[in-house]
């Protein structure tokens, strides 16, 4: 039988359902649609090869200009040009595949691709098989090699050193509230804000093989996703104790050696540990999500849907707060959230996470922040960078 277009095939395998004569089998049919399958697997195949040529090419032009610039170290990884790939994927998609799937094949193939350029090491908040580790991937792509610390400041620690080229790490969660660690990084790093992931948070209730669902009696997890899912837990196994652990990777490793406990985490530390999931998106809030910050050095271009975070010292005096938010309604800023801690090490003094829709590049932004900054003590611009894509 002679290859034919799947337009071509699927007609003819309509006429044959709806009792047309044709003398052709469904074995024949499905021969044929599987040799178009073989046929578009060679073009995607030869196509992702010279996409990745591409990049090399971009690579090999990046270190030769920076060389004969100033011997510095080229940047390879451009968050706000990824980010209009991805945008342009899924504005441009027809289907079948849904929108956010297909960037999420291109998010894979562009990190493979910045892996010819130049591999890329991410720091995270650990262990292997926590949220922040998913965080990693979806914004960085399988083919970086992700790193897991002990803690936000190790996180920090690790990208100024140049160990890492970037980190990820928690800042807010749409039902627990900001991560006040990760603020108080920004207060003595100058490392930029340079990206954003929002993740939606699935808890799973995990077990190992050799799990005795009957005789539980462990129910291991963080103590902010044994919240999350305290309505559940009262309903389904109020009796078993529930053990707040350090993280959910930790909640998953402590069932390789225990029959009797269970563990709540997420997709990745299914995987990471060979865990089973017993119940899935067992969370008592389905719309529950954690926003994570990427941080480098380098300053970012605008990507055309972009943030702006500062940080601003304000003086100890009534209605400051106040002075400080008229300059963004002034030119007309959006301001997406604002956070206060604590200005240590001066008593009673505090300041603000103030983030805006925006670039600092564009004139309304740039405008604002020049009128705040005679109005208070200290401003830094934490970062301009792309608003979250998937």
């Amino acid at each position: 039988m002679s290859e034919q277009s799947p337009e071509q095939t699927m007609d003819n395998l309509n006429q044959t359902t709806t009792g047309a004569s044709d003398t052709a089998t469904e074995k024949e049919f499905l021969d044929n649609i599987r040799q178009n399958i073989d046929a578009v697997d060679c073009e995607i195949q030869t196509l992702i090869n010279n996409r990745a040529k591409l990049a090399q090419q971009v690579a090999m032009v990046k270190k030769n200009h920076t060389a004969a610039d100033d011997n510095s170290n080229p940047i390879f990884y451009r968050p706000e040009r990824e980010a209009q790939v991805l945008k342009a994927v899924m504005e441009r998609n027809a289907g079948p595949i849904a929108d956010e799937k297909m960037a999420r094949l291109f998010r894979e193939i562009m990190s493979v691709c910045l892996d010819l350029e130049a591999p890329q090491r991410i720091a995270f908040l650990g262990p292997v098989g926590t949220f922040t580790h998913a965080a990693a991937l979806k914004h960085f792509g399988k083919a970086a090699d992700t790193v897991p610390m002990t803690t936000i400041t190790d996180v920090f620690r690790e990208v100024e050193a140049g160990t890492a080229m970037y980190g990820v790490v928690p800042v807010e969660n749409s039902s627990e509230g900001v991560v006040n660690h990760t603020l108080d990084g920004f207060l003595s790093s100058t490392l930029k804000i340079i990206g954003e992931v929002e993740l939606p948070i699935h808890q799973n209730f995990l077990v190992a093989e050799h799990t005795k669902i009957d005789g539980l009696s462990r129910i291991y997890s963080h103590q902010q996703s044994l919240a999350q899912c305290r309505h559940w837990l009262d309903v389904n196994f109020p009796n078993v104790e529930r053990v707040a652990v350090s993280s959910n990777g930790e909640a998953a490793r402590r069932l390789k050696n225990e029959w009797h406990s269970a563990a709540i985490a997420g997709d990745v530390a299914v995987a990471e540990y060979g865990l089973h999931k017993l119940y899935s998106n067992i969370e008592d809030n389905p719309s529950n999500t954690t926003r994570f910050l990427i941080i480098g050095h380098e300053a970012i271009a605008p990507s055309g849907q972009d943030k702006t975070s500062i940080v601003v010292s304000a003086h100890d005096k009534a209605g400051a707060l106040i002075e400080i938010l008229k300059p963004l309604s002034y030119h007309g800023v959006s301001m997406t959230s604002i956070e206060t801690r604590p200005e240590r090490p001066n008593k009673w003094a505090y300041v603000f996470f103030i983030d805006m829709n925006g670039h600092v590049n564009d004139p309304n932004v740039s405008a604002a922040i020049n009128d705040i900054r005679p109005l208070v003590k200290d401003l830094r611009i934490l970062g301009s960078y792309p608003k979250a894509v998937l």
